[in-house]
């Protein structure tokens, strides 16, 4: 049975009849709206990210990260031409609302528009940083994207030159949405809904946290909001103003990064289960039939000489047995005496073993490290809005909320503590040092990596390490870090060291895991026990090996050759 094995990133609708869903498991699957059957699938190289129908439905084209867009005939899911050229993931295609053309958005910081046949026909430059939304004008003459820049710019597609510049204020803005009469609807990570109409810019307070997806309706003139604070709100656009008329939390099997209309009243979303959902706007109600859990695995640690794994489905397995059922996607597993803690997409921090919900927070967890502060076991969690949200463990084994820090502006993608001091890692590139003994700032380096850094660990004698998209591996003593290039030609996604710091693992999105030796300083053999990205590493003191949990839903042993 065709059917997703990792999250579902990108959905898409055409006419009611089909939908389209894009997933981390690198597949593009078409399905029969009506009767929500597979029809047929097709795939990238890596993740792939979101997709859109041609406006006559005959075509589906995706984004991928694996540097592409592909464009598929439908119903067969043929391949037409891959477009190429880009530099890094691609985040968005797009067609032309009336002539054979696609835009590109890609992390590259570059806009492209390609032919059906594959050929580069425009190049848009000027984005500083990832390129993640764009929009056609009703009339295709225009172009309009959003960046992690901060600004909003609009390309003329005749002249190839940028007619509006547009700042929004330092914050983020991942999603865009334009009205055929020229408003422009933005959603930025603190929030915010803007609309810009003209020379007039007003802004709506809409969320608790960042807004990942703005999608528009013309018939009814409806815009739909997703957030991160888990609500999905659909209001109704008037002049420029907004009026809310619905409003629902998602359940824990939604990811709020994709959603499209399926017909007037119904919406389709994204899930990190086998298939997409529905939400009826009118009456509230979701439809979840045939969304099973998949079994990607997001965290492996080995602690007390048993190995965990939790992943997608929120599932904790010792030994790889079932143990119980935590009611999110969950991102980490974080070891304290006896107990373990996990969280994830709801925002609730659980005890991993039992389901308790000891903490909610207003945007899903990310990471989670320990440090001892006065002689007291503490639990540091990093937050997709930026926090490091700080408990102490009771002699009891009670945790109790002491502070939250903002570590940054953006998603804490991974947290790490030594001695004296605790670390983190940011989706905006940069790295943060905060002093354990007075939970204050001691420094800050806005540009630790040129990408996304995305993972960290701790080494010996309050140094650091640090992994990312631009492939380098950064060890950090002192507030500055030696840097080095590695063997990865993919994102690196996360990284782990050895107890006395000699050898540090990597681990990429493509499946490979490569072993820096610190003492002679050179890279062992590069590796690759799975197709699928790995997710996670950990170190098996025991066995002396790296463990690599995989999106597969398995784990591997990588010896580390001495």
């Amino acid at each position: 049975m065709i059917s997703h094995l990792s999250p579902i990133s990108g959905v898409a609708t055409y006419d009611g009849r089909f939908i389209a869903t894009a997933g981390y498991d690198n597949q593009i699957i078409l399905w029969d709206a009506h009767q929500k059957i597979a029809l047929a699938r097709a795939w990238h190289d890596h993740l792939a990210n979101q997709l859109s129908f041609s406006s006559d439905g005959n075509y589906l084209i995706s984004a991928s990260s694996d540097h592409t867009a592909r464009l598929w005939s439908v119903p067969s899911m043929k391949l037409i031409s891959v477009l190429s050229d880009h530099e890094d993931d691609v985040e968005m295609a797009i067609f032309h609302p009336t002539e054979a053309l696609i835009a590109t958005a890609s992390r590259d910081h570059h806009v492209r528009v390609y032919d059906f046949k594959g050929q580069l026909r425009k190049c848009f430059k000027g984005h500083t940083a990832d390129v993640i939304s764009i929009a056609w004008s009703k009339n295709g003459d225009d172009l309009m994207s959003s960046s992690d820049d901060s600004t909003l710019k609009q390309w003329s597609f005749a002249t190839e030159k940028l007619v509006n510049d547009i700042y929004l204020g330092g914050v983020e803005t991942d999603t865009i949405a334009l009205a055929s009469d020229g408003k422009v609807y933005a959603g930025n990570d603190a929030g915010i809904i803007i609309i810009i109409d003209g020379a007039k810019i007003q802004k709506t307070p809409a969320h608790n946290a960042g807004i990942k997806r703005l999608v528009y309706q013309e018939i009814d003139q409806l815009l739909v909001s997703l957030s991160y604070d888990r609500l999905v709100r659909v209001w109704k656009t008037e002049s420029s103003n907004l009026i809310p008329i619905a409003q629902s939390t998602m359940p824990p099997e939604i990811w709020p990064r994709s959603c499209a209309f399926l017909d007037e009243n119904t919406l389709v979303f994204a899930t990190f289960g086998s298939t997409y959902a529905t939400f009826h706007i009118q009456t509230g109600e979701w439809n979840l039939d045939k969304v099973f859990a998949t079994g990607g695995i997001n965290a492996t640690i080995k602690h007390n000489s048993e190995l965990l794994s939790i992943g997608d489905a929120g599932v904790l397995k010792i030994n790889h047995q079932p143990v119980n059922s935590n009611p999110s996607l969950c991102n980490f597993l974080t070891p304290i005496g006896d107990k373990i803690y996990t969280g994830g997409q709801t925002g609730e921090l659980f005890n991993a073993k039992t389901g308790e919900i000891i903490y909610q927070h207003r945007s899903p967890l990310n990471c989670g490290a320990t440090f001892a502060r006065n002689g007291i076991s503490h639990l540091i969690i990093g937050t997709y809005t930026g926090e490091g949200v700080i408990f102490s463990i009771s002699q009891q084994g009670a945790l109790n909320h002491v502070s939250t820090l903002k570590l940054h502006e953006n998603a804490v993608k991974s947290i790490a503590a030594s001695n004296n001091m605790i670390f983190s890692v940011c989706a905006d590139t940069s790295a943060a040092w905060f002093s354990i003994a007075t939970l204050s700032e001691l420094s800050r380096k806005c540009d630790a990596h040129s990408r996304i850094a995305n993972g960290c660990a701790a080494l010996p004698q309050d140094r650091f390490v640090s992994v990312g998209r631009d492939h380098k591996l950064r060890i950090w003593e002192n507030f500055s870090s030696t840097d080095y290039e590695t063997p990865h030609q993919h994102s690196i996604k996360c990284v782990a060291t050895t107890t006395d710091g000699r050898f540090i693992a990597s681990g990429s999105y493509h499946g490979y895991v490569a072993v820096y030796d610190n003492d002679e300083s050179k890279w062992q053999p590069l590796i690759r026990p799975t197709s699928s990205g790995i997710s996670s590493l950990c170190f098996d003191t025991e066995k002396y090996q790296f463990l690599a949990g995989a999106y597969d839903g398995h784990i591997y042993e990588v010896d580390i050759l001495q």
